[in-house]
């Protein structure tokens, strides 16, 4: 019998860990019905709370939904959710998502790590790999809709996104301001680099209700987003107020839906999830 070269079977154990993995991440694809990328040029846009609600509202309305946050520098989906606790592994050896609700559940690598507080440094290839072990390795079940919450940028993580899920949908959350706008425009022509199709845009922040008198303040501007799609032909999907109880809510890890059902920012997330939800009618 011809003996074995150890480097040739060490390349042939890692090709097979990687088609077994392949086989396991499209397995779970193929159970969710519609995946969508939330995306932001930069930092400090409201991206995850865009995450967050816009999940909250499609649960409220019945659809089965699942949250992934592959920001892994700086996870907070969790927080935001009021979620705790470490995941555990399903009958099948797989990691359990984190329940918010009946219809809502969450993955994050918070919630694998055993101090919240400690630093993510990890280099392209083992980011990568932990997305795809967060899609092949967790039971997702059977669902309508996938939120992927992603870091700010063009970077690894929605570059890995865009490489695993084929059929994933963009959604690029800007603030009205121009630096902001600028940034998105990267965000759209990466979208266009790597055929993945934009959803359309969220303008955030956009305008501000003062509490004591009602006069609409635009404190970050107004318009800008929509005007940034229109130029770059993407759809505009709509503004979100800017709203203070938005902030505590989410750093109390409270649904702003629940506490605010009839506020101004419930309203326009429910509009957007309404757009949403016409994919599975």
């Amino acid at each position: 019998m011809t003996q074995c070269n150890s480097g040739n079977c060490g390349a042939a154990a890692n090709t097979g860990a990687m088609d077994e993995q392949d086989t396991a991440v499209q397995d779970s694809l193929g159970r969710i019905k519609h995946k969508f990328i939330v995306m932001s040029g930069k930092g400090g846009v409201g991206k995850t709370s865009t995450s967050v609600n816009l999940a909250m509202a499609l649960a409220s309305q019945g659809s089965r939904v699942g949250i992934l946050d592959v920001d892994l520098r700086g996870p907070d989906v969790p927080r935001m959710l009021g979620l705790e606790g470490m995941l555990d592994l399903s009958k099948n050896r797989k990691l359990n998502p984190m329940r918010y609700s009946e219809y809502l559940a969450a993955v994050s690598i918070e919630s694998i790590s055993p101090s919240k507080d400690d630093a993510i440094i990890w280099r392209g290839p083992v980011k990568y790999s932990a997305i795809r072990q967060f899609i092949g390795e967790v039971e997702w079940g059977q669902l309508d809709f996938l939120i992927i919450d992603s870091p700010p940028g063009t970077g690894d993580e929605p570059l890995t996104v865009a490489q695993t899920i084929s059929d994933a949908k963009a959604i690029i959350v800007t603030t009205p301001q121009e630096v902001s706008l600028a940034d998105v425009r990267k965000s759209i022509n990466f979208c266009k680099t790597v055929n993945m199709e934009i959803f359309g845009l969220i303008e955030n922040m956009s305008g501000f209700a003062c509490p004591h008198c009602g006069e609409a303040l635009d404190l970050f501007g107004s318009g800008g987003g929509e005007k940034t799609a229109e130029a770059m032909g993407v759809p505009f999907l709509g503004r979100i107020p800017f709203d203070t109880r938005l902030v505590s809510c989410g750093d109390a890890g409270k649904s702003f839906r629940d506490t605010h059902t009839d506020s101004p920012v419930s309203k326009a997330f429910d509009d957007i999830a309404q757009a949403m939800a016409k994919l599975i009618a």
